[in-house]
């Protein structure tokens, strides 16, 4: 199909989305932008945080993982079944008892203001480096399949995708995405579906027989069994728990839109639906990565890991196959960035800016200052995406699950910490503390062929890291609770 022919649909996708975004945000105001006035109906927040939760990386780099690693990332996704469940009955009973805007308020009311800002501050480290490398991705795909042959260049692309997501989400934020995300998610999932029977039609197979003959390849398994390695089951499942708790329970792009939520029974529904429907989704994923495998020699491909599904739709699919491909991608492509930058945007303002507490401050003041926040960040994701593009990592999912275990240790070891502690840490010291825990598990991870022989570190190193930042808080704590006023005359 030809590329003008292509882009003509994502201009006209993108056309739907500004005219979903008009209609939600008129009479959009700061608590429209923040929290959707707690309004949004759980149903469509537990859909849409499908779409986020997989995002572009699942969508392009999970069916290539099945060429090396078989099934094994459904280990992970298992855990996150484990985790959801936590967040869902730990995290947003202690969010809405709070009544909460950003969730880092929590850190502020147990540790002192230090902490507060701390914790925002890693979460947006962490959400604008695993955002941009999603973003990234996808439009490394488009332009590989549409724009190059238009002469595009990538600096562009990724500039007007960039000001495509601000201009629907710079007025309704969350109000807004809780509707683009449910629409985004559905467009997701019928192009995952079309290429999964297109697929099965090619080889001449039923489902069943796929599966099988993926068993016959080693494509399908799913434990890994060897307790040194990274893939152990024990191991993957484990991370798999702390990284949901992390990368959604702790992180305020996935909390907003659960908070936005009017009960914390719908909140929790939420939760446990968008869980279940992740799993199974996955699964689909994984089992089209089977798929894409037994395809790819019958054409002559040698395509692999993030590159093989786009060269299959691209090379050897129909065009109405590759017009359903291009519009999952770019359904796949919004939902992790549009979120992203509008919870970065409410995150600095709040956290880090303290608008809320702003005396004097007209409306209208709140509003711009938060717009100009919004666009600053956007340049931001822009330098970054340019960035990755020169890096070029083959599997861009396990390098973003590699980010968080770095950045989201020191949120980890903060939150149990206040949980499951009566100790108060000194809150001057606190930013000392969560700095020098990642820095100590980049040591052990560089060392750890010397240190620990055959055993290899994967994604337990999240656990790690939030261990070292809670034993970190231990030894700068001051014994039981205390006010945060006291502390800080110590």
């Amino acid at each position: 199909m030809s590329p003008l022919a292509l882009l003509s649909f994502v201009l006209g996708y993108f056309l739907l989305l500004l005219i979903v975004a008009w209609h939600t945000s008129r009479r959009a105001d700061n608590a429209s932008f923040f929290i959707g006035n707690r309004r949004s109906h759980w149903g469509l927040v537990a859909f849409g945080m499908v779409g986020t939760s997989l995002s572009g990386v699942t969508f392009i780099s999970v069916p290539g993982t099945v060429a090396s690693g078989g099934f094994g990332y459904l280990q992970i996704v298992l855990g996150h079944v484990l985790g959801y469940a936590i967040v869902a009955f730990v995290l947003l009973p202690l969010y809405y008892r709070l009544g909460v805007t950003s969730i880092y308020r929590y850190l502020d009311t147990r540790f002192g203001s230090h902490s507060h800002r701390t914790g925002a501050g890693f979460f947006i480290v962490s959400r604008t480096l695993g955002a941009t490398a999603r973003l990234y991705l996808v439009v490394r795909v488009l332009q590989d399949m549409v724009l190059d042959r238009l002469g595009v260049p990538f600096w562009l692309s990724a500039a007007v995708i960039i000001l495509m997501i601000v201009l629907y989400t710079v007025e309704g934020g969350v109000k807004t995405i809780v509707w683009t995300d449910t629409l985004q998610t559905a467009g997701m999932l019928l192009g995952l579906l079309v290429c999964v029977g297109f697929l099965l039609w090619q080889l001449n197979q039923t489902p069943v027989e796929a599966l099988g003959r993926m068993q016959q390849l080693g494509l399908a398994t799913v434990f890994g069994s060897d307790p040194m390695s990274r893939d152990f089951w024990l191991k993957q499942v484990l991370a798999g728990v702390f990284i949901a708790v992390a990368m959604t329970g702790l992180d305020q792009e996935m909390m907003q839109k659960n908070i936005s939520v009017a009960t914390l029974r719908g909140a929790q529904k939420n939760m446990v639906v968008m869980s279940l429907v992740l799993l199974a989704v996955v699964a689909l994923f994984l089992f089209l990565g089977g798929l894409l495998v037994q395809f790819a020699p019958s054409v002559g491909l040698t395509a692999g890991g993030d590159r093989l599904f786009p060269t299959v739709v691209l090379g050897h699919l129909p065009p109405w196959v590759q017009i359903l491909f291009i519009i999952a991608l770019i359904s796949a492509l919004f939902p992790s960035a549009d979120g992203a930058l509008t919870a970065l945007t409410a995150s600095t303002c709040i956290d880090l800016l303290g608008l809320q507490q702003r005396q004097g401050w007209s409306e209208t003041r709140r509003m711009r200052l938060r717009k100009r926040v919004h666009l600053a960040f956007a340049a931001l994701f822009l330098l970054l995406v340019l960035g990755f593009r020169w890096l070029d990592d083959p599997s861009m999912v396990m390098l973003i699950l590699k980010l968080a275990a770095y950045t989201y240790g020191p949120l980890l070891g903060l939150f149990a910490f206040g949980l499951f502690s009566q100790r108060r840490p000194r809150d001057a010291w606190v930013p000392l503390v969560a700095v020098a825990a990642p820095l100590l598990c980049a040591l052990l991870d560089a060392e750890q062929a010397r240190l620990f022989g055959d055993y290899r570190i994967g994604l337990e190193l999240l656990l790690i890291n939030g261990a070292i930042t809670a034993a970190g808080l231990w030894l700068i704590s001051l014994g039981r609770n205390q006010p945060p006023s006291a502390v800080a005359t110590r």
